[in-house]
């Protein structure tokens, strides 16, 4: 198209230099894997795809899943071998505390953790999952991120343990994610709305992985990315390339009783990430994908 007098509005935006440790700059995570059926599902569609899927990652917690259901997910995890994630639940929005949170101005304070006995109720959720073998949790609270990170530094938790910052958490300027990077932040999902030049700067500030919707549900904005994918990978290296999906139900919090309709919507995250990664290796056939296993996986210990 530049050929043809049509200039890219990109022009000017730069290319990360900063990779994996493995070298690679982009790996895969299938979003809203909320229980051991649906896990199963995503990993067999993804075989049956060809899709390299180096992480999962749910919404409900440990909290919302058995002794055994959880154990399986950590086993299937371990074996695969794919990282599992699960979000330290629960928050301001699933309580009964706080009516501001239930509003449009307040909407913000539901992915916040209330009050002391809260705080300590997700540490608890993460210490369940640990003790289960999971070895990465999703945080949306920076009191919990700074807490978790120092009982990490003091051996309360394992070394491994990697926080994976949720898109809830809401950061979106590189000063305020560089923050979080300090407090002990091992990977970033940035908003689903960042520009491709709010991403490079984001970048320039922080090491850590940027975890970056190429599709967000309807909820954190329906966006439908497919088409940057390449310019995100060049941009935000080394980023997760996040499947989410366009026109879906809210399924947090989720259990058995939604299992047919969440077992639907991972398979079809699957699908979209075998769209995405076509579109990639057409428009950026160079860029270098992580091998299976990946060194740095937080994978679960068994």
């Amino acid at each position: 198209m530049v050929a043809r007098g049509f200039a890219r509005s990109d022009h000017g935006v730069p290319e990360s230099a900063k990779r994996f440790p493995d070298g690679a700059q982009c790996r895969v995570e299938i979003p809203s894997t909320e229980g051991p059926d649906v896990l199963d599902a995503v990993l067999a569609e993804a075989d049956a795809r060809g899709v390299p899927v180096h992480r999962v990652s749910q919404g409900s917690g440990a909290l919302l899943l058995t002794d055994a259901e959880l154990e399986r997910m950590a086993a299937t995890a371990a074996r695969r071998p794919v990282e599992l994630s699960l979000f330290a639940r629960p928050l301001t929005g699933w309580g009964a505390a706080s009516a501001a949170s239930h509003t449009p101005g307040g909407a913000a304070l539901g992915a916040q953790a209330r009050g002391t006995e809260q705080l300590v109720h997700v540490l608890e959720d993460i210490a369940r999952a640990v003790d289960a073998g999971v070895r990465s949790v999703l945080v949306t609270d920076l009191g919990v991120l700074e807490t978790a990170a120092s009982l990490r530094a003091a051996g309360e938790f394992p070394a491994d343990l990697q926080f994976k910052i949720s898109v809830q958490m809401g950061l979106s300027n590189p000063a305020a994610i560089r923050l979080a990077e300090r407090l002990g932040a091992d990977t970033y999902n940035v908003p689903t709305d960042m520009t491709l030049g709010e991403l490079a700067a984001v970048r320039a500030a922080v090491d850590i992985p940027l975890d970056v919707y190429i599709e967000s549900p309807n909820d954190l904005g329906g966006f439908v990315r497919h088409a940057e994918i390449a310019d995100i990978v060049r941009v935000a290296a080394p980023v997760y390339l996040k499947f989410g999906l366009a026109n879906t139900p809210v399924i947090y919090p989720s259990g058995t009783h939604l299992d047919q309709v969440t077992t639907a919507l991972g398979r079809e995250r699957v699908r979209r990430a075998q769209i995405g990664l076509e579109r990639l290796h057409r428009t950026m056939p160079d860029a270098v994908m992580s091998a299976i296993p990946a060194t740095g996986l937080a994978l679960p210990s068994l």
